[in-house]
């Protein structure tokens, strides 16, 4: 609960601070958020294939096995040997992306950038130069506490950097413009560094600038590492990829496309990423206690309650998605709706990808899902490049949205497939009848989103919070509660623990004394 409520506020404030981009920059001059975007592909590249891989997959359960057998000082070795090595390793990075952030604007992400956008990229880029350092210290200090049972600076950490961006939007506005952005991205991942530095008091962790090579952890690491960089990377490879094909689009296709996976990532973020990040240090914990019966158990529960929510808000998504554009983004909400329709079934699969994963990188095994991932990226970029053209040969932007669904249908498909051959009694009759009766329910979902769209039609003239905000709210309020109710009525497990909890609540007596 902790992770969602603070993953809601933050993707608010990632909602409002692409709201006053959007309409400080993108409606004056898309052409400007084009720059701000494509200057942080290739930082986000080097962060994701270098350091990101180290974090939870083959760091956490590394330490959770450790602190089973409650030996810290391993754990403390372990962490101070990757702070050391990556430290030197991301500034070394944030050199070559200072020095060389124009040729890399220019010949990889967006060769299709003008001069003055180009002169804009390249500046923003140097700015951030420093963040994937300083995001890699986070992540390694943020994944000890995670460890130690500490979710709350890990939570709380990322808000800072989202306010420091909306603050730099009033302060450089009026001056420097959208470079002004790239000094409050710097200062957010500063503040995000600060902040997750402050989950570690407390712990008896006392920083050692040592890397110690023959540490059989730090090796064990280090041979994990290489199949989750690799799939981090190829991720990132496929963001580039996606962003230069909208580039070539035109000016504003990067800016709606980012605006429409920005609202995509928010659900994703909210049921996948946070439930599943909850729960994985209790399934590596389980492995390392060596109850394999327990880590099932635990995981298919997970599973169950992750796909029977992620059905209804996928549902909502796409009935709600003009309300949730025009809301959030104003005047550019129609090519942001248009494109948020067609990855709304990449939500669904996207979150169920998250704990699908993590089944997989609690048994230390990172392999499958880097062939799987490589198999998916291989399949988007192919849809990409043959969808995403120009009319009429293409579908345009939205080509890159549909060749999203599809790839991440693929690559869940995938690791399904996977899990059954491993162990054909995985996914026995009881997880696959309640799957069955989910899904029946979510047929009730769909009827009554449809019928609240219909009841509440977005106007022409429908605009500002409330107006929007009460009919969006009637939308995925009903729907919910028809959802939660018609799964108490066919029985689901799931819907039985919120359905006692909200009736104790509801009819508990209240005493009052004198």
């Amino acid at each position: 609960m902790l992770l969602i409520v603070v993953a809601f506020l933050g993707q608010m404030l990632g909602f409002l601070r692409n709201r006053l981009v959007s309409t400080n920059f993108t409606q004056v001059n898309p052409g400007s958020t084009d720059a701000f975007f494509a200057a942080f592909q290739i930082p986000d590249f080097f962060y994701l294939t270098i350091a990101a891989g180290v974090f939870g997959v083959a760091f956490m359960p590394v330490i959770a096995d450790r602190l089973q057998k409650k030996d810290r000082h391993s754990v403390w070795e372990l962490t101070n040997s990757l702070l050391t090595l990556l430290s030197f390793v991301m500034f070394f990075v944030s050199v070559i992306i200072f020095v060389f952030a124009k040729p890399l604007l220019q010949h990889i992400v967006a060769p299709s950038l003008t001069p003055i956008q180009l002169q804009e990229a390249t500046r923003i880029m140097r700015l951030i130069a420093l963040n994937p350092l300083l995001f890699t210290l986070s992540g390694i200090l943020t994944s000890v506490q995670q460890t130690f049972g500490r979710f709350f600076f890990f939570a709380v950490a990322p808000l800072f950097y989202n306010l420091a961006i909306i603050v730099s939007v009033y302060l450089f506005r009026n001056n420097i413009g959208v470079v002004g952005l790239g000094y409050g991205a710097l200062a957010g991942a500063i503040l995000q560094l600060l902040v997750a530095s402050l989950g570690m008091l407390g712990l008896g962790f006392r920083y050692r600038p040592k890397v110690v090579f023959k540490s059989l952890d730090f090796r064990q690491v280090m041979r994990v590492l290489p199949a989750r960089s690799i799939d981090q990377g190829v991720d990132a490879i496929n963001s580039i990829v996606e962003i230069n094909r909208a580039k070539m689009l035109g000016d504003g296709p990067v800016s709606y496309y980012t605006y429409a996976t920005t609202l995509q990532n928010v659900p994703i973020m909210l049921v996948g990423t946070s439930i599943a990040t909850a729960a994985f240090p209790r399934l590596a914990n389980r492995l390392a206690q060596k109850r394999p019966d327990l880590f099932h158990r635990d995981f298919f529960r997970v599973m169950r309650i992750m796909i029977w929510i992620a059905l209804p808000v996928t549902v909502i998504s796409f009935f709600a998605r003009g309300y949730l554009a025009r809301l959030l983004y104003g005047e550019v909400a129609p090519q942001v709706s248009l494109i948020f329709g067609f990855l709304t079934a990449a939500i669904f699969f996207r979150i169920l990808y998250t704990i699908i994963s993590r089944y997989f990188y609690a048994q230390k095994d990172t392999k499958t899902p880097l062939f799987t991932s490589l198999a998916t990226i291989a399949l988007n970029i192919i849809l990409v490049f043959n969808l995403a053209r120009p009319a009429p040969y293409g579908y345009g932007v939205v080509g890159l949205a549909l060749a999203q669904s599809i790839a991440a249908g693929f690559e869940v498909m995938l690791l399904v497939i996977v899990m059954i051959v491993r162990d054909p009694y995985i996914l026995n009759k009881t997880f696959w009848g309640a799957c069955f009766r989910i899904v029946s329910v979510t047929g009730f979902s769909v009827l009554t989103a449809f019928i609240m769209v219909s009841l509440l039609p977005l106007n022409r003239a429908d605009k500002g919070f409330i107006t929007l905000g009460v009919k969006l709210g009637l939308i995925a309020g009903v729907t919910l509660w028809v959802h939660v109710t018609m799964s108490a009525l066919f029985g689901l497990e799931e819907a039985k623990f919120v359905v006692g909890r909200a009736r104790k609540f509801i009819l508990r007596p209240v005493r009052i004394y004198e």
